[in-house]
């Protein structure tokens, strides 16, 4: 049976090794993202990421194609996708992370933090 990223009820319990083989499927799913997050990956400098420039800084970065949407309660931006869903930083060829050292906290803490804790929507590479 295959992951359907939709259906939380297809997402296989997670274990050492899985992400080997796997097509990056956590990489289609919207990825949140907080100011510490932007400066990590150097999108923002120390100095912008102040408590009060949220919404300056969503309309910088959604001009610049970073990110989709911004929270203005809870203060998190979405990264933008691609077309078919992939997160902007995920190699098409390889299946993996172009800025892992840099990569933002959700992408750090899953699948132990998700939308299922410690399962994840593992689709086999074909």
């Amino acid at each position: 049976m295959m992951a359907n990223v939709d259906d939380l009820n297809t997402w296989v319990k997670y274990r050492k090794g899985l992400c080997d083989d796997c097509n990056a499927t956590c990489c289609t799913l919207p990825v949140e993202v907080r100011l510490s997050d932007l400066v990590r990956m150097e999108l923002i400098s120390e100095f912008e990421a102040v408590e009060g420039n949220e919404k300056n800084l969503a309309k910088q970065l959604s001009k610049q194609g970073l990110i989709e949407h911004f929270n203005f309660k809870s203060g998190i931006f979405t990264l933008t996708r691609m077309a078919n869903s992939d997160c902007m930083y995920l190699d098409r060829s390889t299946r993996r992370c172009t800025i892992y050292e840099k990569r933002p906290q959700t992408c750090r803490e899953h699948p132990q933090v998700g939308p299922k804790p410690n399962h994840c929507a593992y689709i086999p590479r074909a």
